[in-house]
């Protein structure tokens, strides 16, 4: 999993953090982007990676689920001519929202940690058995979010008063 921007981080290592609940087998991996230029190649830029270290983070084979505060087809114009381009999955801001709460404009753009959960499990074969499971799991505390922000008009205290717990399985 990629992440770049303060929200879309905290969602990923929120996302992460549930995946180690429901999927504890699995290995996730977590790069966070702080320069956008080093996805590009050294060639084209001078803050970008080589291509033996991007693959080294990135891997030449393995699904990369990215969450990003802009608009995805920056990241992908920025890593078209990487190795594992096509494995590339961005999610990122669709101009989708109202007046609503912070984390609801999170899960209307489709980059909340239950979304990312949900993009893991379509991309990674390993989660075929237990993948139904954690789908249902992610639409149930979407409908959970909905019913709370719809109730009370605020985001539900699971959601405010998240912090990275720290904890490897």
């Amino acid at each position: 999993m990629a992440c770049a921007g303060d929200v879309p981080t905290l969602e990923t290592l929120a996302a992460v953090e549930l995946l180690r609940q429901q999927a504890p087998e699995l290995r996730i991996r977590v790069i966070n982007i702080v320069d956008l230029m080093t996805l590009q190649p050294r060639e084209e830029h001078p803050h970008g990676l080589p291509d033996k270290d991007f693959d080294a983070m990135f891997t030449k084979d393995k699904p990369i689920i990215f969450a990003y505060h802009g608009y995805p087809w920056l990241i992908h114009r920025l890593t078209y001519r990487r190795t594992n381009h096509n494995n590339l999955h961005v999610r990122g801001y669709k101009e989708e929202g109202t007046t609503t709460t912070p984390f609801d404009m999170v899960v209307r753009n489709d980059l909340d940690r239950f979304h990312l959960v949900s993009d893991v499990v379509d991309r990674v074969a390993k989660l075929n058995q237990t993948g139904g499971y954690i789908k249902q799991f992610v639409r149930d505390k979407l409908i959970e979010h909905r019913h709370f922000i719809t109730t009370y008009g605020k985001d539900m205290p699971e959601i405010i008063n998240w912090k990275w717990s720290g904890t490897y399985h």
